[in-house]
């Protein structure tokens, strides 16, 4: 017998606002209804401003099961005490529109049987409703066990790094972890005094408000982290490797057809994709020397420009004003025209990586990003810009070894002759080869762990298993 919308469970979710963060908690919900249907999924969405085209679009992609309102948009400007520190523009994002979540998550228990309230990391001030309405809750943290072994351990890293004896040339070693520089921790960190660190701080102590948390990766993949991360909260909250949860098909573009029309007439895996994802940004002068690299490379590329900027998450919440060819070096496209392809803001990532022409991926390391490449067993050149991007690097380069990093000057650019020899070293070195060996063995993992038997499909029923329950 079919269960009416009031008798059939249903699950509130909490994306935090933009793009990158809606996707995986959404993507995540898709992967929780396509195996156990039985569930409906409502998903309030804040926004900073009118809601762009891209979530839009990709709303419609969603099964009608899982229903999808916006709450009313708030703007941030005059609230911002730094502008530059993204994490906070996105909790404040979530902060304001706190009253609004309230509302229509008592409107819809008063109509439909709630049995839990899933948030973003960012919205984790929306668990408190959880409570007050007798739900079990849960964190999504749409990234790594690595970075929720830090955010467990954060306590005890701001002793070690507040230390006044601490060689600041000593690896970090957070549990369960490849030991780490400094510099690879998130960039809050590269600050103790400020926002952004005590705000990561403020946060790891929500962790421990939820029944659980879904982190975005699999056993295979991080099996120290996950089984440090277990050991140190001690059943609760429960912990739960869900992943690889990606974005299956890419929302519709002018761009996709000339990309993936361009790809076909290359050989296997012979071109190089260039992206630094939907937010981040790099500076003219960096802009420069990656276009003079990636000539001098000679190897194939399908470069997706953005207009520069000297701050790395600016394109983040605000959409391009400017044409980003504009500032690529004069006469670059006409000499290059052979070699490769340059296109404006955007291109379909899953497509790309998915092509039997695409042999690498230089990358800002989000996590999605990184996932896209295991899934697709794609070696990566790996280019951090900011939030926890060179954690992820690191784990790529030193913990998995499966991608280069290029150095950077003491100007902080890494320059054209660093960027054409990793270029070289991924593609077509025997250092590349053996990357992309060890990439192809994550593939597989990857794929073993969604199936149906799989290490992430089985954590998944478990959770469905305590719902049906509660």
């Amino acid at each position: 017998m079919l269960l009416n919308s009031m008798e059939k469970p249903h699950i509130a979710v909490i994306p935090s606002a933009g793009f990158t963060h809606l996707v995986p908690i959404l993507e995540f919900s898709r992967r929780l209804f396509h195996l156990h249907p039985e569930f409906h999924i409502t998903c309030f969405i804040p926004s900073v401003g009118a809601p762009p085209a891209s979530s839009k679009a990709y709303l419609q992609t969603l099964p009608p099961t899982i229903t999808s309102i916006f709450l009313t948009p708030i703007t941030i400007e005059d609230h911002v005490a730094d502008p530059a520190i993204l994490a906070l523009q996105i909790e404040l994002s979530v902060s304001l529109s706190l009253p609004s979540i309230k509302q229509e998550l008592k409107s819809l228990c008063s109509r439909a049987k709630v049995v839990a309230l899933i948030v973003d990391v960012f919205a984790n001030g929306a668990l408190d409703f959880a409570k007050e309405l007798n739900l079990l809750s849960y964190i999504y943290l749409p990234q790594s066990a690595m970075l929720l072994s830090l955010y467990f351990f954060s306590t005890k890293l701001d002793e070690i790094l507040s230390s006044e004896s601490r060689d600041p040339q000593e690896a970090i070693v957070i549990p369960g972890c490849v030991p780490i520089l400094s510099k690879d921790l998130p960039l809050p960190f590269q600050n103790l005094s400020s926002l952004g660190y005590k705000g990561f701080l403020k946060r790891s102590k929500r962790f421990h408000v939820p029944d659980g948390v879904f982190m975005n990766t699999f056993l295979e993949l991080e099996p120290g982290a996950i089984r440090a991360v277990q050991e140190m909260v001690k059943g609760k909250p429960r912990v739960y490797p869900v992943g690889p949860i990606i974005q299956r098909g890419s929302i519709g573009h002018e761009n996709g057809v000339e990309c993936l029309t361009w790809l076909d007439k290359q050989e296997p895996k012979s071109v190089l994709y260039v992206s630094f994802g939907s937010g981040g940004t790099i500076s003219q002068d960096q802009l420069n020397e990656l276009a003079f690299g990636l000539e001098l490379s000679g190897q194939k590329f399908l470069w997706v420009v953005r207009a520069p900027s000297n701050l790395a998450s600016a394109a983040y919440f605000g959409a391009e004003s400017k044409d980003p060819l504009e500032f690529l070096p004069q006469g670059f496209l006409e000499r290059t025209k052979k070699q490769g392809l340059v296109v404006p803001s955007w291109a379909p990532q899953i497509q790309v990586l998915g092509h039997s022409a695409t042999g690498g991926f230089l990358s800002h390391c989000g996590w999605n990003s990184v996932l896209e490449c295991v899934v697709q067993g794609v070696p990566v050149i790996a280019w951090p810009l900011f939030a926890e991007q060179s954690l992820n690097a690191a784990f790529l380069t030193d913990d998995l070894k499966v991608a280069l990093r290029p150095t950077f000057s003491q100007s902080g650019l890494a320059e054209r002759e660093e960027i054409a020899k990793v270029v070289r070293g991924l593609m077509d070195d025997k250092e590349g080869i053996e990357i992309r060996k060890r990439m192809e063995l994550l593939k597989i993992a990857a794929a073993n762990a969604i199936k149906e038997d799989g290490s992430s499909t089985k954590t998944l029923s478990e959770v469905a298993t305590s719902l049906r329950c509660f």
